[in-house]
């Protein structure tokens, strides 16, 4: 009665008989397994996209503004500066600037 219950919502006899319920739930379990890892993959890539783009309009590309947070010691994910580039353009503005400016320093201190 468990498996037929989980299989409450699928259609035909895949909800009602189960032989047909334990097969759809198992193939069912193995998608959800699979695409909960596929979630944070493409979550990753969407917030990357969108802060290369913010960084681009800034003048600065993806890799560069990353490398720059990093030599600045910034701590936020690649979650929040998507957030911040989507909604709050200011402060998103400061963040490159804080960028350009550790790279900056970076540069200087390699050079000397």
């Amino acid at each position: 009665m468990r498996t037929i219950k989980a299989a409450k919502g699928f259609r035909m006899r895949r909800s009602k008989l189960y032989r047909y319920a334990a097969d759809a739930l198992d193939h069912g379990r193995q998608y959800a397994y699979r695409d909960r890892k596929t979630k944070k993959r493409n979550f990753r890539m969407l917030w990357q996209i969108r802060i290369n783009a913010a960084a681009r309009a800034a003048g600065l590309t993806y890799s560069r503004f990353i490398e720059g947070l990093k030599a600045a010691k910034v701590g936020l994910d690649r979650k929040v500066l998507a957030d911040l580039a989507a909604t709050d353009g200011p402060a998103f503005a400061e963040l490159v600037t804080t960028a350009q400016n550790a790279l900056k320093a970076k540069a200087s201190k390699a050079a000397a």
